[in-house]
């Protein structure tokens, strides 16, 4: 069975789905590796590297689509809409396609790919459960999401981080809000308290106060009923428009007591919720510093706009959607990590095997035999619920005549 890579063709993404590393264990347990030449060199890896670990690297990436068993991907086609186009031509019947590609908001693409005989595994569905943080997508880039954000904002910030007691006197620590405590916040409050700043976090599930606090956190207490906040899964739920505006009024006065705002929080398929106003931002002080991870969906803060960089009223906003590819080096080894776990779990050797009694195989299939399968999925397109393949039904047509 062929696994195949190709080079990332979305603007400026440098990952890569499969470092060097991760190959030799693929070719042990009998399975072939293909990689697009030059597919890994703005992560870092070169050809020669990816040939000394056993895969077979190719000039042509119309060979890499077409003869992939296994097509692995850091952008699927819904996750690279323009130029993705161009690889779905060579996709064929019965290929598997693993890869995040933006199931809940791109819904067009997995009827594309449903269409075209494709099986769909959407990476942004593994489900938030204890077997399944080994193959946790969204975790491992919001992990350097959080930490990168961070580092943005010290180096806009024109204060330094830290509490520093000098000859010329005392330089107190800058004040950093973090709205959203999931995998991005948390890791943006420790790298934070990390670089010496004060540190306060908030997030509409109480639950995760414990974790803000153990990270030195202060958590920041919103009297508002947050009960039904969080979902199916462990992520964000979306909540009424009242909630929020109450929200938005309450924030506030923390908003403008802080150097440094970071928001993450983003509710998957949905718009981002609006947190911060655009009357907040003219209450913070001039050089403070926004930085916005819900910018793809149009953002936390009403003044953002995505891979832009907005200054109102002195304060610097910065809306990223990308920040996992700034960090491409270990972005890479981080989700190929998470690919190769995924694909021990829908493979039995040499041979593709499709669980579908497996919570983890079932969550994330979204397409199958032409048909989009995912029951979520399926409702969004305005399609009639779907029986769900019996357990029993035989592999992918094309691996199925190699048993």
């Amino acid at each position: 069975m062929i696994i195949g890579v190709p080079k990332e063709t979305y603007p400026g993404e440098r990952r890569v789905a499969l470092v060097p590393s991760s190959i030799p264990p693929l070719i042990k347990s009998g399975l072939r590796v293909q990689i697009e030449a030059k597919a890994g060199l703005a992560a870092g890896f070169n050809g020669d590297a990816y040939a000394d670990a056993g895969a077979e690297v190719i000039d042509d990436r119309e060979e890499i689509i077409r003869s992939a068993d296994v097509l692995l991907q850091v952008r699927g086609l819904g996750a690279n809409p323009h130029a993705g186009l161009a690889d779905l031509e060579f996709m064929r019947e019965g290929q598997v396609n693993i890869a995040p590609c933006d199931p809940l908001g791109n819904l067009e693409a997995v009827r594309q790919l449903a269409e075209r005989g494709v099986t769909l595994f959407a990476m942004e569905l593994i489900p938030r459960i204890t077997r399944a943080q080994s193959m946790d997508v969204l975790s491992s880039m919001a992990t350097i999401a959080g930490y990168k954000a961070v580092l943005l904002a010290a180096d806009r910030l024109p204060k330094m981080f830290p509490l520093m007691m000098t000859a010329a006197g005392t330089l107190t620590p800058a004040k950093v809000f973090i709205i959203g405590a999931g995998v991005a916040g948390l890791q943006a409050i420790a790298t934070s308290r990390r670089l010496g700043a004060v540190v306060h976090g908030y997030d509409v599930r109480p639950a995760v106060k414990e974790q803000v606090q153990s990270l030195g956190a202060t958590f920041v207490e919103v009297p508002l009923e947050t009960t039904g906040a969080e979902g199916a899964g462990g992520y964000a739920k979306q909540l009424g428009e009242e909630f929020y505006q109450k929200q938005r009024e309450l924030m506030a006065r923390t908003v403008a007591g802080s150097d440094v705002c970071i928001t993450t929080a983003a509710i998957p398929g949905k718009p981002s919720p609006r947190i911060i106003t655009a009357e907040a931002v003219e209450g913070m002080s001039p050089g403070s510093v926004i930085v916005d991870l819900a910018a793809e969906r149009g953002g936390n803060c009403e003044v953002t706009k995505a891979d832009e960089i907005v200054v109102k009223n002195g304060v610097t906003i910065l809306g990223p959607t990308n920040l996992p590819s700034e960090v491409p080096t270990h972005a890479s080894q981080m989700l190929a990590k998470n690919m190769t776990n995924f694909l021990k779990l829908v493979t039995r050797g040499s041979d593709f095997h499709l669980n579908l009694d497996d919570e983890i195989v079932r969550a994330t299939l979204a397409a199958y035999r032409r048909e989009v399968v995912n029951a979520q999925i399926r409702e969004l397109l305005g399609l009639e619920p779907l029986k769900t393949p019996s357990p029993d039904a035989p592999p992918v047509d094309h691996l199925a005549a190699r048993l």
